[in-house]
Parts: structure tokens; C-alpha cells; sequence
């Protein structure tokens, strides 16, 4: 029988699979117990000024990281920065929380600037 498990960010290496798992995920890529960390990439292209996920690759350390993530994202010469994060420091809402969490943000008039009038000498805004 197959077993399937969900895992959300920075739960995935932290947990202990049990043995009756396939060796596949149970294995150790260095081979001495324990899996490397998952690693959360983001690659910065010539044109673009922010950085947009990439992917996610496990890795033992950042140094590691960076450089697969050079190898795997940036083959043809796409990227000028790249970002690595350890999967376990990213914390993300919940979307099924997302209008408790966004609605103190609805009874602030001042941030959306939709009833001023502006000049007609000011053309881009």
C-alpha cells in the first residue's frame, strides 16, 4: 500500500518518516542518515528588478544550494542574482484566512487615493 502525505513548507526533511515508507524517501542523499534540507530558490533575470521563485532543491548547506541552483535555474545564462532560502524559515498565511487577515486594510480610506482630484497638468499618475 502507498502512503501520501502532504507536506507544507519547512515540514518536509523534519520529519522522521517511519520505516514502512519506500527507500526512496527514506534514503539519505549523503548516505549517513537524515535527508539534506529542502531549499527554496529565487533567480533574478537581466531584465527584471525583483526576484521570482525558481524552484525548490534539497542541498546540505546555502554554499550548496546556490551553486545547483546555478546549475539547474540558470542554464542559459537567464539569471544575475540568485537567492536560496531554507524552506523551514518561510512562513506563509493561510488563504482560507485571508479576509480576517486583510480586512483591517479595507477600513483605511487614506490608502487607496481614489477620491482625489488631481490637476490636469499632472498626466502620469
Amino acid at each position: 500500500m502507498i502512503t501520501i502525505r502532504k507536506f507544507y513548507y519547512g515540514d518536509y526533511g523534519e520529519s522522521k518518516l517511519d520505516s514502512s515508507s519506500d527507500n526512496e524517501t527514506s534514503s539519505s542523499p549523503s548516505g549517513v542518515g537524515g535527508e539534506w534540507p529542502l531549499w527554496e530558490v529565487f533567480i533574478r533575470s537581466k531584465q527584471g528588478l525583483d526576484h521570482k521563485h525558481a524552484g525548490s532543491l534539497h542541498a546540505a548547506d546555502a554554499t550548496m544550494a546556490i551553486e545547483n541552483a546555478r546549475d539547474v535555474y540558470t542554464r542559459r545564462m537567464e539569471g544575475i542574482s540568485i537567492w536560496v532560502v531554507e524552506s523551514k524559515h518561510i512562513h506563509a498565511s493561510n488563504p482560507d484566512d485571508a479576509d480576517a487577515l486583510y480586512d483591517p486594510a479595507n477600513d483605511k480610506a487614506y490608502r487607496h487615493p481614489t477620491f482625489y482630484n488631481l490637476p490636469d497638468a499632472v498626466k502620469h499618475m
